[in-house]
């Protein structure tokens, strides 16, 4: 049933006029749906899809906060945002004052508003959601954040942040994605100069090479990256520390007094089957770099090569695989399958996400998982051999583990298969850096403070943690970017 808003909206005034909403009444409005774009057409267009809150939505949506004495949402955001504040604000017209108060603690609110896991999060914690006894049904509170953020953009609001006095002090980073950046915005605030040393030639890692345009625009990206430029980030491109200097070369020749490690977790993990290494055979990485950084989908302009196929097999079920799957569409396939060894319950991806997945037109095969990659006498893809499974016990996790069904097996052709069963870290960076210490898969050890083993540096994010979160890069950087600018002012 459709929502009629400018009603809902002059309900919600008539109350407020005659003394105010209850508990009762917040609790009463229904969710503002997010308006989308026809899933038919968007299939094959790189445009955004969701295409955010009208003000009188935003408005509406606001309202339903019960401003809570005790807020648990706050409980489940990594860089702590004010969220009954910001949402306070936005309930009573302040779009300005609300988005303010986002960036006293996260400078990247347009960004985070689009793809953080809100229902796992701040949203999974709200007691509205407790009330309409539907996590679905929470305060949209990253809708939120995406709203006053665009609002502020679109309307040329947005003002930098207050900067501190020079220090004299010089920061090293290492990696300009989401943990980089946001380490870079804090420790120039603080008054120190800052230099971000990327590997690749755009800065922004995972939110550039990753995640779509479908999903978050790169035009929104370079913005916020322009925003630190404004307080005086340095950035150095095409510079992989390992090769192009060492870490301690860094420091000790570049005279750096710190450095902050957030090289992500950027080294594909593969399923290690027969026929991984067929022509058409791809990691979820090369295959959204290439589409995504490199500009493959855009093919009258960009060089990039794609490889054409009309049939893709995707093998996993978290974001990246819902990513990797709508971009086949809009690279040409006519038929996409998604191949998880669990069923849609244990599926680790945002609902948002299966469910725009499922509207252009993905097919889920449920309890099933590769076993071989199948090839042509060319030695390109034709197929992948698949065993059937059910679910036994819950492992570790808390989700069931898969069991393979012995004599199961069979075959669904294809012509190229895209592996995203998430990443490991790139070891280079570790094996240059005598004095800094990983585990046995490679993550850089920190203590509380984010420090490393190694005197004056930090680490944070993918590289510490394996393959994570936008936001979840950003606490750990907020928290490295403090231990930094207290340790720097000693």
């Amino acid at each position: 049933m459709s929502i009629n808003v400018t009603e809902e909206l002059n309900k919600i005034q008539g109350k407020i006029k005659n003394g105010g909403l209850t508990a009762k009444d917040r609790s009463a409005i229904p969710p503002m749906e997010m308006p989308a774009r026809d899933p038919v057409k968007r299939a094959r267009q790189m445009d955004e899809v969701a295409l955010g809150y009208s003000a009188e939505q935003a408005i509406v949506e606001a309202n339903r906060c019960l401003q809570c004495a005790k807020p648990f949402c706050m409980d489940g955001c990594p860089v702590n945002i004010d969220i009954p504040g910001f949402i306070k604000e936005i309930a009573n017209g302040e779009f300005k004052a609300a988005v303010d108060i986002i960036k006293k603690t996260s400078l990247l609110p347009a960004i985070c508003g689009r793809v953080c896991p809100q229902e796992k999060q701040c949203q999974g914690k709200c007691t509205v959601g407790k009330v309409w006894k539907s996590p679905e049904k929470a305060v949209s509170i990253g809708r939120l954040e995406r709203f006053v953020a665009d609002w502020e953009r679109e309307n040329g609001k947005v003002t930098p942040p207050t900067v501190a006095a020079k220090t004299g002090k010089k920061v090293a980073i290492i990696g300009a994605g989401p943990a980089g950046l946001t380490v870079a915005a804090d420790c120039a605030r603080a008054g120190h100069e800052v230099t971000v040393f990327e590997a690749f030639h755009k800065a922004g890692g995972v939110m550039m090479y990753g995640i779509p345009e479908f999903r978050l625009p790169k035009a929104i990206v370079q913005e916020e990256i322009s925003n630190l430029e404004k307080i005086g980030v340095k950035f150095e491109m095409n510079f992989l520390v390992g090769r192009t200097n060492t870490l301690q070369q860094i420091l000790d020749e570049k005279g750096f007094d710190a450095a902050f490690v957030g090289t992500g977790a950027g080294l594909p993990k593969f399923l290690n089957i027969p026929g991984e290494n067929l022509i058409g055979v791809f990691s979820a990485n090369e295959y959204l770099t290439r589409a995504n950084l490199m500009k493959g989908y855009d093919k009258e302009n960009a060089a990039t090569p794609i490889y054409d196929a009309k049939h893709v097999v995707v093998c996993g079920a978290g974001n990246v695989a819902m990513d990797a799957a709508r971009m086949a569409f809009r690279l040409g396939a006519e038929k996409v399958d998604i191949v998880y060894r669990r069923t849609r319950a244990e599926m680790p991806a945002r609902l948002e996400e299966i469910a725009h997945a499922e509207e252009e037109g993905v097919n889920f095969r449920f309890l099933e998982n590769p076993i071989e990659v199948l090839g042509n006498e060319e030695g390109k893809v034709c197929g992948v051999r698949c065993l059937s499974y059910e679910l036994g016990e819950p492992d570790a996790s808390g989700r069931r583990s898969p069991v393979a069904i012995p004599g199961s097996e069979h075959d669904v052709e294809c012509d190229a298969m895209i592996v995203a069963l998430g990443n490991g870290s790139n070891p280079l960076l570790v094996a240059t850096t005598p004095g800094l210490n990983a585990d046995n898969k490679g993550h850089i050890t920190v203590d509380e403070k984010q420090a490393t083993s190694h005197a004056k540096v930090w680490a944070g994010g993918d590289i510490v943690l394996g393959a994570a979160t936008v936001i979840l890069a950003m606490g750990e950087g907020r928290k490295a970017a403090a231990a930094i600018n207290e340790y720097l002012a000693k």
